[in-house]
């Protein structure tokens, strides 16, 4: 009873073949950048409600009293920019890049 199924065995090989040169396929390719992301403006419903500005300097203390000098979204767990880029993705405005220099509600500061 220990017969090996030719058909299995060929089928097996042609898999792992055709998955082994998708791979090598896929490792040759460069790194792509990622598309640019539009720029997140007050007038989005999500950004108005959280307070999000472009310009930290300008946030209304008296409306947002938890707002401290210094806390922009280049300094937030949720920015997910590059260093020395002005605008950058951000974990709490999916699909829309954020300005470093900016501020909302959801700031909270990096560890």
């Amino acid at each position: 009873m220990n017969q090996s199924n030719p058909s299995r065995r060929r089928f097996l090989l042609g898999t792992l073949g055709a998955g082994s040169a998708a791979l090598l396929t896929l490792r040759g390719r460069p790194a792509e950048a990622a598309p640019a992301l539009p720029h997140l403006t007050t007038s989005n419903p999500l950004a108005n409600s959280l307070g999000y500005t472009d310009d930290a300097a300008k946030v209304d203390r008296a409306k947002y009293p938890t707002y401290m000098p210094g806390d922009e979204c280049e300094k937030c767990r949720f920015f997910q920019g590059k260093a020395g880029e002005t605008w950058g993705p951000c974990q709490v405005f999916k699909g829309f890049d954020v300005n470093r220099d900016g501020y909302c509600i959801s700031f909270v500061k990096k560890t």
